[in-house]
């Protein structure tokens, strides 16, 4: 079948996540012409190894004792990075290809701290397909739960980058083969030895990926499964900001932990003040243990039952802030996946939350989301070095 794409574009804003945007859907009929063909296999030895379903090997495998492992839900994808930053897509002489999905970057940024995760999604039977399955594996992120679709690509994102690092972007997406995961293809398997399910808002905005969002998460909640929400709101992927706002909070109550930035938190509230405390609680439903907020630069916020306060952040040179957030995500659930007693420790906590602060920082400096995710040394080595 065609693919046809609906071309969306983030206009400049101080925010740029939230602002206006414009989205532009040719009929199917006129876009023809443009589409991408359906996607083949170019080698046969390729047909062989994935066969459209999951890749799985030795590398693929859950050990069984392991008792910290992270799964991470939902999409995984090509971003597209200008080589050049402050200047539009059109002006761009290159971009740097880069695999990126938030999902897939918490996944990948947890392996590189040492920790244990695996990876939930669908991606197109397709050269870029391939070469993301091959990443997981390369960075120790167990692939197992990974489907290919053989009717639709794989999504692409082009990230224009402005002068300050602040992104605006751009997606071939409608539908791409991570909308099209279904229910029946979950691997419940991974989802119930799983500490912590990590995901997002994205899956939530079509069907069958909806239902195998919601699935995922009800069977890791029986499973006494810790469940971790980032909204990573995308407004041009929404058919309406209202769809969006009324899609993020449609899954609030049954997570355990939420990290939202400031941004996010204004537009849920419809406008309210994100610096406010007693904003930020109307957020904090009963049964959540802790609620998040990132700050870049400036650090984080974080609430509990019992007590909040806030982490300063480290002050770098910011070259590409795709990533920053997931990696926050990653440093946190790396930590929190060892010892869940951290939710219920201060002093503790605050650690972790510096430690995940420097991952978030130390990712803002290179371009692309997963190529710039951090090793663990490399985290305490920077820890080490602001101390001094």
């Amino acid at each position: 079948m065609a693919l046809y794409s609906a071309f969306c574009f983030h206009g400049v804003a101080s925010n740029p996540r939230i602002s206006n945007n414009r989205c532009f859907s040719p009929n199917k009929e006129s876009m023809r012409t443009l589409a991408f063909s359906s996607p083949s296999l170019t080698t046969s030895n390729r047909r062989c190894r994935f066969q459209g379903k999951a890749h799985s090997d030795a590398n693929g495998s859950l050990d069984a004792n392991d008792s910290s492992l992270v799964v991470c839900f939902g999409e995984m994808l090509i971003d597209f990075v200008p080589t050049i930053s402050g200047l539009s897509l059109a002006d761009a002489p290159a971009f740097k290809k880069a695999p990126g999905g938030a999902p897939a970057n918490v996944a990948v940024g947890i392996a590189r701290l040492g920790g244990s995760s695996a990876f939930i999604g669908k991606v197109g039977e397709d050269e870029f397909g391939y070469m993301l399955a091959d990443i997981l594996k390369e960075n120790n992120v167990n692939n197992k739960g990974l489907r290919f679709d053989s009717g639709a690509r794989t999504a692409l994102a082009f990230v224009t980058l402005r002068a300050d690092g602040e992104r605006e972007f751009m997606f071939y997406r409608n539908p791409s083969a991570d909308m099209l995961l279904e229910e029946a293809e979950l691997d419940y398997d991974i989802i119930k030895k799983a500490k912590i399910l990590h995901y997002g808002s994205i899956s939530l905005i079509t069907e069958p990926c909806k239902s195998a969002h919601i699935a995922a998460a009800k069977a890791a909640k029986d499973a006494g499964v810790l469940l971790s929400y980032d909204p990573n709101l995308r407004l041009p992927l929404w058919p309406s900001a209202e769809s969006a706002r009324e899609g993020i909070l449609s899954i609030w109550e049954t997570a355990d932990v939420i990290k939202i930035s400031e941004e996010e938190i204004s537009f849920l509230t419809n406008g309210e003040d994100p610096y406010d405390d007693a904003v930020v609680r109307k957020l904090f439903h009963p049964n959540l243990k802790l609620l998040l907020v990132t700050e870049g630069p400036d650090g984080c916020r974080y609430y509990s039952k019992n007590f909040n306060g806030r982490v300063q952040g480290l002050k770098v040179d910011a070259v590409d802030t795709t990533g920053a957030g997931d990696a926050f995500v990653a440093g946190i659930l790396s930590q929190l996946a060892t010892d869940f007693s951290l939710l219920q420790d201060e002093g503790r906590l605050r650690e972790a939350l510096r430690f995940a602060n420097a991952c978030g920082a130390l990712t803002v400096m290179e371009r692309g989301a997963i190529p710039a995710l951090p090793s663990k040394d490399t985290v305490m080595n920077t820890l080490l070095k602001f101390v001094s």
